[in-house]
């Protein structure tokens, strides 16, 4: 049953990204100012354009996850807690794009290709690019996690509180390395293993992006481990949905919506769940064809479009259609249940809607 008291009513998701925005655009602001060199701009001003776009979706569950607590009142410490994920968060993006050798983030161009880009632009050799774009980019992830813990740190909580905060950090952070490494070792090998596939959604996105993030605005809050215990009840089913949804849209999106190519997946060969599903069933012919075409760098839209054929005639989209159901109305009972203001239950329950029933 939601808690009944009234709490203070949460202060939106436009505002918890104006504010989350303010604290990152002041504090790169102060790190341009004290940088040693001009060279350090190049990177800052790179992770600006990270920072700009994006949903922000983990720090606007970090700061309802302080408000289930029973945060209320100044919420500084929150917004800055949350921030610091948003740091965290380009840093995980970098990396993962120097990995998968993405060309498109978030509809520009990724960070080791627009600072090969703006190498040449000042004078580099062509040659060199692609090498100084990739080693450029690792720097750049490497300052966003250490700005990430310095930011952090710099929240104003107060040792009790950040003795709460911080082991959680660290779960977060190492969950997400293995979740990552498992889909580094998965991808590009085509087979029926969904099991495999489901356990790389829940350390690399559903602890990630919604258990954790909501795990460590709680315990800036102070929360009793009831509440850590309703998030991870609601936060981890939602967290397999959103990525289940992220998976069908890396295939059947529409790009000007994602700001994504729908090649992507299919040329790096992800073992997804959706992918995973159609090779089990697939005819002996339609196995052949997934294993000629997907994870070929050269797969064009024709081909592509075969393979997508096999997705939808085996049931592998509808039935990932039924499971990100399935987990949606899950993450929603477990959210009627849990102990928070009623008025964080109803803004988490139209995050918990949008996030499974997005185009982006």
């Amino acid at each position: 049953m939601t808690n009944t008291r009234p709490g203070t009513s949460p202060p939106g998701l436009l505002s918890v990204r104006h504010q989350v925005g303010a604290v990152l655009t002041g504090f790169l602001d102060a790190k341009d100012l004290a940088a040693p060199g001009t060279e350090l701009l190049y990177l800052t001003s790179t992770l600006r354009g990270f920072l700009t776009s994006g949903k922000r979706l983990r720090s606007v569950l970090c700061v309802y996850g302080w408000q289930a607590a029973g945060g209320d009142g100044e919420m500084a410490a929150a917004i800055r807690a949350a921030a610091s994920l948003e740091l965290f968060q380009v840093f995980a993006l970098v990396h993962d794009d120097v990995m998968d050798d993405s060309d498109v983030r978030r509809g520009q161009p990724s960070a080791h290709r627009a600072l090969a880009a703006a190498y040449t632009d000042r004078g580099g050799p062509r040659g060199r690019a692609a090498a100084h774009g990739l080693g450029a980019a690792v720097l750049l992830g490497d300052l966003a996690l250490v700005w990430s813990d310095e930011l952090l740190h710099t929240a104003g909580l107060d040792p009790s509180r950040l003795a709460q905060v911080m082991p959680l950090v660290a779960d977060m952070r190492s969950e997400l390395m293995y979740g990552q490494l498992l889909d580094l070792q998965s991808t590009g090998r085509l087979t029926g293993d969904v099991e495999t596939a489901l356990h790389v959604i829940r350390y690399k996105t559903a602890k990630y992006t919604v258990e954790r993030p909501l795990h460590i605005g709680a315990a800036v809050g102070g929360a009793a481990p009831r509440v850590l215990d309703a998030c991870t009840a609601f936060g981890i089913p939602l967290g397999e949905a959103f990525q289940l949804r992220d998976d069908l849209l890396g295939v059947f999106g529409d790009p000007a919506e994602t700001g994504k190519s729908i090649l992507d997946d299919l040329r790096e060969g992800k073992a997804t769940v959706l992918m995973g599903l159609a090779f089990q069933r697939a005819s002996p012919a339609q196995r052949e064809t997934l294993r000629d075409l997907v994870g070929r760098s050269d797969l064009d839209d024709d081909r592509a479009a075969e393979v997508r054929t096999i997705l939808e005639s085996t049931g592998a989209r509808q039935t990932v259609e039924e499971m990100i159901t399935e987990r949606r109305d899950a993450a929603l009972t477990a959210l009627d249940e849990a102990p928070f203001p009623e008025v964080t239950t109803a803004e988490l329950r139209q995050i918990a809607l949008a996030a499974t029933d997005r185009q982006t």
